[in-house]
């Protein structure tokens, strides 16, 4: 398991890589994070990128769960980059939780991903 906040991304993008099953306490972790960016730059963009991804345990769900609610507003743009057909199924999961654009890629495509997530229009 591993969630990763990818350091090079600056100001309000976050970068975040994903593998495994995620556990709550990689939310612990995670979370604490990008709420300073919430912070310190209000609305934050979002690039979340899955390697050999498997999902979430009951308790990361939770976490999830209750960070989507908390930060309803908070993210602009989600863009999600996967492999597989369920991974693309969460951009339109994830819909009713944010107010943010939400965008899926595939692996090919994350350099779109990354122009996605910075343009302004």
């Amino acid at each position: 398991m591993s969630l990763e906040l990818i350091e090079s991304a600056t100001g309000n993008l976050v970068e975040i890589q994903a593998s495994g099953k995620l556990n709550k306490e990689a939310y612990e972790i995670f979370v604490p994070e990008i709420e300073q960016r919430i912070k310190e730059h209000g609305k934050i963009r979002v690039l979340f990128i899955m390697n050999d991804f498997h999902g979430w345990d009951a308790g990361a769900m939770w976490e999830d769960f209750k960070f989507d609610l908390k930060h309803f507003k908070d993210i602009e743009r989600l863009a999600i980059v996967g492999e597989t057909k369920w991974e693309k199924g969460m951009s339109v999961f994830c819909r009713p939780f944010t107010t943010a654009s939400i965008k899926y890629f595939d692996h090919a495509e994350v350099d779109a991903a990354r122009a996605w997530i910075v343009a302004n229009d």
